[in-house]
């Protein structure tokens, strides 16, 4: 990015919900952590190169420790002859006034999502390097934005565009044709970086640098603007963008254009990322080759439950046997299923060395064909990540400023409850009776998934007009339970955003207590769009048989 062509701001988002539980303990081993270590070794490498060309750094590497991270990068400009201003944002970290805000006790991290206006702060006061701690994935864009526009927050409709732009960049190459559904119309073997080109009105053009790999364009910038959001109103701390507004439209090869976008007053409350300890687990795969697979399977799960006495047994044990295997196989890993065993307890001593020597002791009295993946190893924690929301006024948001001053953020001034909203009266006209034939979903619509805590979001859209005639009263919650039948028993909400030719779902309690409890296969649910894509149902031949071009 920096060496490619001009940029005003280079940014970088370090902040998975993942990997403040990672942080967390590494402040539990060592106080004086807590940040990304890799940006700092990141800047050994660029910091001369950013200041050389005049491009200021905003990242929210600072994690639970910015103000270290801060320090480090002042130690290491000095080491290296730099002269660079840094700053740093605070006053997300809660851990300490849980009791206060009534957040649960046992907690390993409690960190507030704050704004941009701190970030525009540090920028306004001649910083050349910023880190925050847990501010909003967009605050990074909309913080450089705020600080050039001299936008105030009042500005809503200005913020909201910008909160747009931030969450088109917020994942990279995910922009840029990463991980999207049609990635064979383009070479997708090394994408290039998004760029956003920011107007004072709020409005943007994606792009990328000249030469760079990928591709930008609507279907991409779509995909991303479904990743992790939800209904037409996108909550944030300082604006609600409303993305049922967002229009796209292509400027040319690379180049599409984000206007239209409505902001409206941001809620009373911030959203609080809670990290805890959940347990311990561990995991067991056993291998099982050829005929009689059901029964192989049965007769483990009757073993193994009788090899651990009553007492012994983990609070949870869960079987997950994976159909791998192909009949008549011309090699032997066709031909096998994997049945995985995962266990969890708040007792370390029930998920460790007892349980891997219960499976392992079923070797020569068990199915034919008896192996493991691997040796079993002995448990590990796993940590559990929730969202709680406290008053704005309640949390401090402090800009520490290059000459080292601290100044305090004032939360929103106008705020409002969100409503929640049906838009099913935003449907288009049905198609009218047509032939259809069966075949995958994924050969008219894309589709995006990702987690948030325990939930999962699934964005599909079609590809033009009429393939979102025909999904926008297709795809209905009832349907989508048929197709994924993982999610038959839980709850499913349904938006409709007709601009951008989408539906998003979002499928409550799906991947249990998070990322880091592994409740399931794919435990952020990367790949459930994926799956979605390839089940098949009745799709109007007018749709299959569209030429490439058109769509």
């Amino acid at each position: 990015m920096l060496t490619d062509g001009p940029l005003d701001v280079l940014t970088g988002d370090y902040l998975a919900e993942l990997t403040m539980l990672i942080l967390a303990r590494d402040r539990l081993r060592d106080p004086s952590l807590g940040y990304a270590r890799t940006f700092l070794r990141q800047m050994e490498e660029c910091l001369g190169l950013a200041r050389e060309r005049g491009v200021r750094i905003v990242v929210n590497a600072g994690g639970l420790n910015p103000a270290r991270l801060a320090a480090e990068l002042r130690k290491l400009a000095q080491r290296q002859g730099i002269a660079a201003a840094v700053a740093h944002v605070e006053g997300d970290d809660v851990l300490q006034r849980s009791a206060e805000l009534g957040l649960p006790d046992g907690l390993l991290a409690a960190n507030a999502y704050l704004g941009a206006f701190g970030v525009a702060a540090c920028l306004a006061e001649g910083a050349d390097v910023v880190v925050t701690g847990r501010v909003t994935d967009a605050a990074l864009v909309v913080g450089p934005a705020i600080a050039h526009f001299g936008w105030t927050p009042d500005d809503l409709d200005a913020l909201a565009g910008a909160v747009v732009a931030g969450h088109v960049l917020e994942c990279g190459a995910q922009a840029t044709g990463g991980n999207y559904a049609f990635f064979r119309e383009h070479d997708m073997t090394r994408p290039g970086f998004p760029i956003a080109e920011l107007h004072a009105d709020g409005s943007s053009v994606i792009t990328k640098h000249p030469g760079t790999g990928g591709a930008v364009t609507t279907g991409t910038v779509t995909a991303q603007l479904l990743y992790e959001t939800g209904g037409p109103r996108y909550l944030g701390p300082d604006v609600t963008a409303r993305l049922d507004s967002v229009r796209l439209t292509r400027e040319g090869p690379d180049r599409v254009r984000i206007d239209g976008v409505r902001g409206e007053a941001p809620p009373p409350t911030l959203k609080v990322g809670l990290n805890r300890l959940g347990g311990h687990r561990n995991e067991v795969t056993f291998v099982l080759t050829g005929l009689d697979i059901e029964a192989k399977a049965a007769l483990v799960q009757r073993q193994f439950t009788d090899a651990l006495p009553p007492a012994e047994r983990p609070a949870e044990l869960r079987w997950t046997l994976a159909r791998t295997d192909h009949p008549d196989a011309p090699t032997e890993e066709a031909a096998s299923a994997l049945l995985r065993l995962t266990a969890r307890d708040p007792d370390p001593a029930k998920v460790g060395r007892e349980l891997g020597k219960a499976a392992v002791e079923l070797g020569l009295a068990g199915y034919p064909g008896f192996h493991l993946t691997a040796p079993p190893g002995s448990g590990a924690p796993y940590g559990v990540f929730t969202a709680a929301h406290v008053d704005a006024k309640a949390v401090e948001h402090i800009a520490v400023l290059p000459d080292g001053r601290r100044l305090s953020i004032a939360p929103a001034p106008v705020t409002a409850q969100a409503l929640s909203e049906q838009t099913e009266s935003q449907l288009p006209e049905r198609l009218p009776p047509a032939p259809t034939r069966r075949a995958p979903l994924g050969l008219v619509a894309g589709a995006r998934s990702g987690d948030k805590g325990g939930d999962a979001n699934l964005g599909v859209w079609a590809r033009d007009e009429d393939g979102w005639r025909w999904l926008a009263h297709t795809l209905t919650v009832e349907l989508l339970r048929e197709l994924l039948p993982e999610t038959v028993d839980l709850p499913i909400t349904r938006h409709v955003l007709p601009n951008l030719r989408a539906l998003n779902f979002t499928i409550s309690g799906l991947l249990g207590e998070g990322v880091a409890a592994q409740h399931r296969f794919d435990p952020q649910a990367k790949a459930l769009g994926e799956w979605l894509r390839s089940r098949h149902l009745d799709v109007p031949e007018m749709l299959l048989d569209r030429p490439e071009e058109l769509l």
